[in-house]
């Protein structure tokens, strides 16, 4: 049976619809929550691949995070074992980091549903393709990552340029939360910290508009997820290549 390991930061992001297509497809999980053990030095040995949640932190904020240079060490040795990677927000920006490209603030936070395009090469990649041409998808965050050099851009947003990035055949970063369900926005909506952030942007972001807003569009959510993880899950059955990284 297949083993992933999956990096987490905090307890309220988690895999969501992504766990069942792992589950289902004969996957052990096993998850390193880093909040809780901020020391851990886990292991990729009996591992085939590995995903990245997202967070509140910065990925340079190493001093308050050190386990986050734990991250970026432990991303590079997965790329030159060939592992298939999937980052999701903060997990794009340390993959991106891992990559050598830099983390910076988005000219403005997207909390909520946003429009997302693919990208001409979007459009053919194997696991955003079924994206049309525009899509409504959830996101929260307020930091972005440059390109990476030698990665592809998949995706884009009027306030976002680099949603999403394929780096070889079987790494990817998402900026947007594709695993989200109805459940896990409004539980990341009822989070102190998370309340406090957007209070702190005086009405330009709303919660009851985004609760209001998740019923019309959480189903094509759910189809996209379907289909994009889906696409991730059956790149496993590639044969492992190591990845030649970018100079530093």
């Amino acid at each position: 049976m297949a083993k992933i390991l999956v990096f987490q930061h905090v307890a309220y992001e988690i895999l969501g619809t992504l766990d069942p297509l792992l589950r289902n497809a004969g996957f052990r999980i096993k998850y390193v929550n880093f909040e809780r053990y901020p020391d851990t030095e886990p292991s990729l040995e009996g591992y085939e691949g590995l995903i990245v949640l997202g967070g509140p932190m910065n990925v340079d904020e190493t001093r308050d995070y050190p386990f986050l240079e734990t991250e970026v060490r432990l991303i590079t040795d997965a790329m030159e074992r060939g592992f298939p990677i999937l980052g999701i927000c903060l997990g794009s920006q340390l993959l991106a980091k891992a990559l050598g490209a830099k983390i910076k603030k988005n000219p403005e936070k997207e909390i909520g549903w946003y429009d997302v395009s693919p990208t001409e090469e979007g459009t053919s990649d194997p696991l955003i393709s079924t994206f049309s041409g525009v899509e409504r998808i959830f996101q929260w965050h307020g930091d972005t990552f440059e390109l990476p050099e030698g990665a592809v851009r998949l995706a884009s947003s009027p306030l976002c340029r680099n949603q999403a990035f394929r780096f070889g055949e079987d790494i990817y970063g998402f900026q947007f939360h594709l695993e989200v369900d109805e459940p896990m926005i409004e539980r990341w909506l009822n989070v102190p910290a998370n309340k406090e952030e957007i209070e702190a942007l005086n009405g330009k972001v709303d919660p009851g508009v985004i609760m209001g807003d998740t019923p019309e569009y959480i189903e094509r959510l759910k189809e996209l997820s379907d289909t994009t993880f889906g696409g991730f899950v059956s790149l496993f059955g590639y044969n492992k290549k190591r990845h030649t990284l970018p100079s530093r």
